[in-house]
């Protein structure tokens, strides 16, 4: 089912079954997640509302990923712990997942497929009825405009043609949550503000709820309706971009606006330390940031 433009359409029994009608997209009640002896989160409390657009930001080794793999379901937690749509993570994981769009920071596009190749991949992994596939998949491709390019290698695109057609990947299942773990990292100005409006236009159509990280902070301040700032596995400071600007601002006792990356520096600190991920995180962001680049 398409809408006037022309992409999926998500639908509320896209999860097989009957959610919380009040509840919101994403709601984590003291979430924790250890790697041995590392709490990568640690007692999160978050809630995302039905069609914001949700940034979840902090420096590196915050815990965003890690909290974004137990949304995902991709890390089993307990019960009570995580629930999307009104679903429990724990208990209903195969229902939290058929109502999930997720766009992993590592690329997931496949160079040797065609990029229409690479989005029927997906909805078959995401179960896409076979009578639906073919359309569902063009409807995909279209709504991030690479129709021209579906039967190119994708291989053969640019970074920014890469991003958007992992976007169309996470679209072809139609989901009511799309996760975003750094969509535009490498990329080129003009091509990260592409990738933005494509995914506002398919949020605008359809009443998606989008919940992103990122560490550009102009892309938080322009298209996030409100943000989290995290850090050392906690939320720090929370609201719209304005607000958070402002909070600043009375803090100091300045008439100046501070910029939001003024307040980053404020939750987390301007350092460099031994929380900012490991030589795991920095190898991977490079490898993803050179295939786009």
């Amino acid at each position: 089912m398409t809408n006037d433009a022309g992409a999926p359409q998500t639908g509320a029994d896209a999860a097989g079954g009957a959610a919380t009608p009040s509840a919101d997209a994403v709601s984590c009640t003291g979430l924790a997640y250890a790697f041995g002896e590392t709490r990568a989160v640690d007692g999160l409390d978050l809630s995302v509302a039905k069609g914001e657009v949700f940034g979840l930001l902090g420096p590196n080794g915050a815990g965003k990923t890690t909290a974004i793999r137990c949304i995902t379901t991709l890390l089993p937690v307990p019960a009570g712990m995580v629930r999307v749509f009104g679903h429990d993570a724990a208990k209903e994981r195969m229902a939290v997942r058929r109502l999930l769009g997720y766009v992993p920071q590592q690329l997931s596009a496949d160079a040797g497929l065609t990029g229409r190749e690479n989005v029927a991949l997906f909805a078959r992994v995401f179960d896409v009825s076979r009578r639906e596939r073919g359309e569902r998949v063009a409807q995909a491709l279209a709504a991030v405009d690479l129709t021209d390019a579906a039967d190119r290698l994708a291989g053969t695109y640019s970074g920014g043609m890469i991003r958007r057609l992992e976007l169309a990947q996470a679209l072809v299942s139609a989901p009511r949550l799309l996760i975003l773990d750094e969509p535009t990292i490498g990329l080129d100005p003009i091509a990260r503000t592409g990738v933005w409006e494509h995914i506002n236009a398919v949020r605008d159509a359809t009443g998606m709820t989008v919940l992103v990280t990122t560490h550009y902070m102009d892309e938080a301040d322009q298209y996030c309706d409100r943000v989290g700032l995290m850090h050392r596995g906690r939320i720090r400071a929370l609201g719209t971009p304005a607000e958070l600007r402002q909070g600043l601002a009375e803090r100091r006792g300045t008439e100046t606006l501070p910029t939001l990356e003024d307040v980053f520096r404020d939750v987390a600190g301007s350092g460099l330390d031994d929380t900012s991920g490991d030589f795991r995180d920095v190898r991977s962001t490079r490898r993803t940031a050179h295939r786009v680049g």
